[in-house]
């Protein structure tokens, strides 16, 4: 078993969490995740309201008896999303971990302290990660230029990011962003990490609650099948590579505004994706990472290979390196 103050700090056994993925983040996979060992992630906003959250959250407890967290993104948005409604849910579900990103997160560290709430704060600059700890969370989730989603406009990778937060901070600090099996779990313990942030890979599991062509559209993936749209607008997003995401970024190079491919980029396009298999529906999220993706097992599986091959490298492969005079 591999102990790390993330593992002690959220009473986890595996130094994995479970990132939060809009309409992927089900009770479902969260609990496979948290029974597997790891720390499962529920996605708040994944849930249309926030009667539906507490739905989720009751049957994630129903299915695992461990520690899950809930993902909670909050953004700049002219009709926002009632956050503060999320958040009461959250609290009166008794959750005891919450994962947030998108804001400082300084704002809602009292509300979540005060309910006796943990918080993994996702930030993808050092910047970012020494606000977050002044506001007091209890852990930094760093995102390197790898990661899926929004990893930021400074393009720094987890190899030079990780670190540099690392040594600035006295909290656990988990690597996120190109991390997906057991030697990725070693080089981030190397850096100084406390675990790895996992997304991309476990999209590709069985209890993942997307359509089978998306995972074996992953498997088949290589490095070079995403393409990072959005950076024209200073707001840069790393998706899988298809049709649509080409058209975004062709569009935005020849001028147009957000406006332009609002059509292209709709959110109800993406869950398209995820539901009937059609990987050229919309634009889907996938990190550097699903080069790394050979199978689909299940979350126990995973998770015990991952730490498994960790604790072999640790034990028994990287000592023979070490000369002895």
């Amino acid at each position: 078993m591999i102990s790390t103050a993330f593992t002690r700090t959220f009473g986890v056994t595996a130094p994995v969490m479970q990132g939060g993925m809009q309409w992927i983040g089900k009770a479902e996979l969260a609990a496979a995740v948290s029974n597997a060992g790891g720390l499962g992630c529920i996605t708040a906003l994944t849930h249309p309201t926030p009667a539906d959250l507490a739905i989720a959250i009751e049957r994630c407890r129903d299915l695992t008896d461990r520690p899950f967290a809930v993902n909670i993104t909050t953004l700049p948005s002219i009709n926002p999303p009632p956050y503060d409604e999320y958040r009461r849910v959250i609290i009166d579900g008794g959750v005891r971990v919450v994962e947030t990103s998108g804001s400082n997160p300084a704002e809602f560290m009292p509300i979540y302290r005060d309910a006796g709430i943990k918080v993994v704060h996702k930030v993808t600059s050092r910047r970012h990660a020494l606000k977050a700890r002044e506001a007091g969370v209890d852990a930094v989730a760093v995102i390197g230029f790898e990661a899926a989603g929004h990893p930021g406009e400074l393009d720094v990778p987890s190899l030079t990011l990780l670190p540099a937060i690392v040594r600035e901070l006295d909290i656990p600090v988990l690597g996120a962003g190109g991390f997906a099996d057991g030697a990725g779990l070693v080089a981030a313990l190397a850096l100084g990490a406390d675990g790895i942030l996992m997304a991309t890979r476990f999209m590709a599991t069985r209890e993942t609650p997307i359509h089978d062509r998306v995972k074996a559209a992953l498997v088949a993936g290589d490095e070079l099948g995403t393409a990072l749209i959005f950076r024209q607008l200073d707001n840069t997003a790393r998706v899988v590579r298809n049709g649509v995401a080409e058209e975004v970024v062709r569009r935005l190079n020849e001028g147009s505004d957000f406006a332009g491919v609002r059509e292209l980029v709709a959110g109800a396009r993406g869950r398209m994706v995820y539901e009937t298999g059609d990987t050229e529906a919309g634009i889907w999220w996938a990190g550097i990472s699903q080069a790394l993706i050979e199978d689909v097992p299940s979350c126990e599986e995973l998770l015990n290979r991952i730490v498994g091959d960790a604790e072999e490298l640790i034990g028994t492969g990287l000592p023979q390196l070490v000369g002895r005079s």
